[in-house]
């Protein structure tokens, strides 16, 4: 098994998903981008939805449109469900990574 940077930083493909938001203008994308980086600690729930967090471009914020394509990887702990093995008395939690 392999001990390098590259396999502590990027989890294996079976731990990530890609998620994109596509809506028509003015439907909410950054809005909800905004509440998924709050779920994650990232920002306060107070900017939540007004920051426009992925929006990092001057114009972008003074016209208070996406203009440019942004990323961020965030965290997404769950546990798995269908689990039968009756060993486990507590299920335990996962991470995945989403690449939003």
């Amino acid at each position: 098994k392999k001990n390098n940077m590259s396999s502590a930083l990027l989890p294996p493909p079976s731990q990530t998903r890609l998620v994109t938001i596509v809506a028509h203008v003015d439907h909410g994308k950054t809005t909800l981008a905004d509440n998924l980086i709050e779920s994650n600690g990232i920002i306060g729930e107070r900017l939540a939805g007004t920051i426009r967090y992925l929006d990092f471009d001057e114009e972008e914020q003074r016209r208070g449109i996406t203009m440019r394509t942004s990323t961020i990887a965030l965290r997404h702990f769950y546990t798995p469900v269908g689990n039968n093995n009756k060993e486990k008395k507590k299920k335990e939690r996962e991470t995945m990574v989403v690449h939003l």
